[in-house]
């Protein structure tokens, strides 16, 4: 039975919001929990959007984090379709709905997500210009996909980040003709540097997919309402049906900052600023996922990860938990969780060794990416390191691999591991076959 007397809200409706749920009630919590949803689907989880749902390879409801029903189940009061506009600190009520519903917390959990940003040129209002975001994003992309596979049509992709990459690599398998336009040297310049860049530059070549590096999308020419062509700073015009604006998200920190809570500092990727225990600069409001901002006390920072694991799905829920109990919360890894294009994955530690700079991540046949940043080398910690590799049992996902692996077909390779390392683009360490 609910006890009425408490009350947690959790705003926002993806993963994060849905799993804090979860880990509320999965520990114990008997109060109310409401969870309020901007839109009109149950909660799912985003990454699956660029990777098999695009595809067509997984079905719609594979993306959801429950079933329906699990809701009503475990008594969490679910609002779909309904945006949060005031957060009232000082009555401690967040006002919600067109009615302008007010419900009054005992402890709030923001996990409002990011959005993407947007191109700052003439003719984004016209149609065939898209953003991946949403779930509706997704499924107006995939018919997108099919029909320029089916016409030979041209795709254009402003940035060779995660999601660009991931795109393209579906729109080639798809059929369609693929130009990604880059400011950068390289793709992910930012994230692994320009020695693993390029490496990705050179897989996704290997299947068609063209660059312009070193060039800034500029302009969307349309005729009759529709995409055209594209222009860039060079003076090139470049064909094009379908443009994805694919450049990155912004936190959505508008609710937070209407209510006064500190912030973090654009440098820092922004976002709303939390402690080891994600609490705010309110005790009695917290924030997890995309939104939100962690300490990393080690280099003096701070870091905001738009990406999950294994474990760090459930640290919001466990944030919730501890809530008042004066535990803990420490953020040991934060993953590098995205594939690089179909079959060729996120995979655990498997067969890599970590290197200094100076190995060679020109051979892809072991090449990979660990991004751990850490507080100390607990066995946690190490467990959840995470690999960018082709996925052992689809060895012919990369052709620069042989079959079965180097450990045999099935059998992971011998992994050397070097205990509270920190491995990541931005510290300048990289992961490679020696």
């Amino acid at each position: 039975m609910v006890d009425a007397d408490q009350t947690f809200v959790i705003v926002g409706g993806g993963l994060a919001g849905a799993k804090a749920a979860e880990t509320l009630r999965a520990e114990g919590f008997s109060g109310r929990v409401i969870l309020i949803c901007d839109e009109r689907d149950h909660p799912y989880e985003r990454p699956p959007l660029s990777k098999g749902y695009l595809l067509g390879k997984e079905e719609r409801d594979s993306v959801f984090v429950h079933e329906p029903g699990w809701y009503a189940q475990n008594d969490i009061e679910l609002h779909l379709g309904q945006t949060v506009d005031r957060v009232d600190r000082t009555a401690k009520t967040v006002r919600f709905g067109d009615d302008g519903t007010l419900v009054r917390y005992d402890k709030l959990l923001l996990v409002t997500g990011a959005e993407p940003r947007r191109l700052d040129v003439s003719g984004t209002d016209l149609v065939g210009v898209h953003h991946l975001r949403r779930l509706a994003h997704a499924e107006r992309l995939k018919g997108v996909l099919q029909n320029l596979g089916r016409d030979n049509g041209h795709l254009v992709i402003a940035g060779a980040g995660w999601i660009g990459l991931e795109v393209a690599a579906a729109a080639r398998e798809r059929g369609a003709e693929v130009t990604v336009i880059e400011p950068a040297p390289t793709p992910l310049h930012g994230v692994l540097g320009p020695e693993l860049g390029n490496v990705f530059a050179q897989l996704h070549r290997e299947h068609g997919v063209r660059f312009r590096f070193g060039v800034r999308l500029t302009e969307i020419v349309g005729q009759d309402g529709m995409v055209l062509a594209v222009r860039t700073d060079d003076g090139e015009e470049h064909p094009a049906h379908d443009v994805l604006a694919a450049i990155g998200a912004a936190p959505r920190t508008a609710l937070a900052e209407a209510a006064g809570l500190e912030l973090a500092d654009r440098a820092d990727g922004g976002g709303i600023a939390v402690d080891e225990r994600l609490r705010t600069s309110d005790p009695d409001i917290y924030a997890a996922g995309d939104v939100a901002s962690f300490p990393l006390s080690r280099f003096g920072t701070r870091l905001r990860v738009e990406h999950w694991g294994q474990r760090a799905e459930r640290r919001p829920g466990r944030g919730a938990r501890d809530a008042g109990q004066g535990s803990g919360l420490r953020p040991r890894a934060l993953l590098l969780h995205r594939p690089v294009r179909p079959g060729h994955g996120v995979q655990r530690l498997g067969a890599a060794r970590v290197v200094r700079r100076g190995g060679d991540p020109g051979r892809r046949r072991q090449a990979g990416v660990h991004r751990v940043l850490g507080e100390g080398g607990t066995r946690a910690g190490r467990d959840e390191r995470e690999r960018v590799g082709c996925h052992r049992s689809h060895p012919e996902a990369d052709p620069g691999r042989g079959a079965g692996g180097p450990g045999g077909a099935g059998r992971p390779a011998r992994t050397t591991r070097r205990p509270g390392a920190v491995t990541s683009g931005c510290s300048g360490t990289v992961t490679a076959a020696p």
